[in-house]
């Protein structure tokens, strides 16, 4: 039963007051409000919106994005909760410890490298693409074997995640200002595509809004949805079913939103400030989701939107080139603090263990001057610098959806839990309808993973199987719960 020992909730909080592992209280309702909505805004919305217009739900992509931001919202309300109730560094593996147990916690905290670790390489890849598309724009072309997809050695997506390594190091108030610069930027941008494109709208091209329904075969064997596998549905597009199947797709343009729970130990105010902080970067990047949506399928018809910038190239095809470049800065400033908060979740994530002493001890050290987890921080920056730069992850990136999917339904339950357990605790912030809302979190985040292909079930498992080998390996042997 050792394996299921819980951490308390007041073990934790006291633990964040002890010297040497003490995190500066920083951060205010608007920061994490801010670092929400720098994460969760990337290229979803220069991309995503045009392709599963395209492929799935014709104009009604606004409803799927409507949609997935309920299902989101479910799951927002839970962590809400949790990291008013519990503001430690950690997010769902320090709240997976106090429900769960300790072996539970440490697979969350496993699984949620997928989400931050592996994410911020991904979306680090993808900034070396915007990098060098606008600067050949600029007339300076750098060889396809530095940057790209393609390239043998990364170098913009090294040097992106250096750049962000040493800002995060350097202070929390420090990487929350950038990324306040960075973000309205990105905003800005984002404002002026939507502003332009509604005088290049045309009625007729939202007619109809919701397409008829055809047959979408998914690709056979380990590439099709486990959803297919199991009970024998086929995906469909367009039709009111084309606008749900679109849902699990347009899903992943959220996630980000629990990285916000990550900060509750560097929150002023974390009991009232995390609820507002989660829930209100989840409303605004709802509405400049469905705005972007409505724009760029108002523009041109969804049967002509480009797979590869949509966006872009709508404006293009009513002689609005300029707009492509402006897509591209606000692309290369959206994905920086996308890579910035990822990696500042994933430290505080190795932070947390650290401190619990299921990682070695050293790691949970914080800086003396600037109050951050540098180890853990150069530790992350240093394992992201060498993903980016070598490996193409592309292949990969459906693990982070899957890796947050998880994160997601274990929160859910755990409200229950905690509810039951430690009905006791003061808490700030209170999930409404208490079991009904954590279980329609769980049956949507379930619903999504269905639709994710089989092999990518596997290589989860794979990677779950592992993380446990280093747990009994090390972890609980070295773990400071008496």
């Amino acid at each position: 039963m050792s394996l299921l020992r819980t951490k308390p909730v007041e073990q934790s909080i006291r633990d964040t007051e002890e010297p040497g592992h003490r995190l500066r209280r920083e951060l205010s309702a608007t920061d994490l409000i801010v670092f929400g909505v720098g994460v969760i805004v990337g290229t979803g919305i220069f991309v995503l919106t045009g392709r599963v217009a395209r492929d799935y739900a014709g104009p009604g992509v606004a409803f799927s994005f409507a949609f997935a931001a309920v299902a989101c919202a479910l799951a927002a309300l839970c962590y809400a909760e949790f990291a008013s109730t519990l503001p430690v560094a950690g997010s769902a593996y320090t709240f997976s410890y106090a429900t769960f147990g300790e072996f539970p916690a440490w697979i969350i905290g496993w699984d949620l490298i997928l989400e931050l670790a592996l994410a911020a390489a991904v979306v680090a890849v993808g900034w070396s693409g915007y990098a060098r598309s606008l600067l050949d724009t600029l007339g300076i072309e750098l060889p396809a074997a530095l940057a790209g997809e393609d390239a043998v050695f990364n170098v913009p997506a090294v040097l992106v995640v250096l750049l962000v390594t040493a800002v995060l190091v350097l202070g929390i108030k420090l990487s929350s200002r950038f990324n306040e610069i960075v973000v309205a930027v990105k905003i800005g941008v984002i404002l002026l595509v939507i502003v332009a494109g509604l005088f290049h709208v045309r009625a007729d091209n939202y007619t109809p809004f919701i397409p008829p329904s055809e047959s979408n075969p998914a690709t056979e064997g380990l590439k099709a949805p486990l959803m297919q596998v199991l009970f024998g549905i086929t995906p469909v597009s367009f039709g009111w079913l084309g606008v749900f199947a679109a849902v699990s797709v347009v899903f992943f343009a959220f996630i980000g939103f629990d990285i916000v729970a990550s900060a509750a130990e560097e929150s002023k105010r974390p009991q009232r400030d995390m609820p507002i902080g989660i829930i209100g970067s989840l409303i605004v990047c709802t509405l400049l989701y469905v705005a972007v949506a409505l724009v760029v399928v108002g523009m041109q018809n969804y049967t002509r939107l480009s797979q590869d910038a949509p966006l872009a190239d709508a404006f293009k095809a009513v002689g609005q080139s300029w707009a492509s470049t402006v897509i591209s800065v606000g692309a290369i400033a959206g994905l920086t603090t996308v890579v910035l908060i990822l990696m500042l979740g994933q430290s505080r994530v190795f932070f947390a263990m650290s401190r619990d002493g299921l990682l070695p001890a050293w790691l949970s050290a914080v800086h003396p001057t600037y109050g951050t987890p540098y180890r853990t921080t150069v530790l992350v920056g240093t394992a992201v610098a060498v993903l980016a730069g070598l490996i193409p992850l592309s292949a990969l990136a459906e693990l982070v959806n899957i890796g947050t999917l998880f994160a997601f339904v274990v929160v859910s339950v755990g409200v229950v839990i905690l509810r039951r357990t430690r009905p006791d605790l003061p808490r700030a912030f209170r999930t409404p309808m208490v079991p009904l809302v954590p279980i329609l979190s769980v049956l949507a985040c379930s619903f999504v993973m269905l639709n994710l292909p089989v092999e990518t079930w596997l290589r989860f498992l794979a990677w779950l199987a592992v993380g446990a080998l280093l747990y009994f390996a090390y972890g609980r042997r070295h773990s400071r719960l008496d």
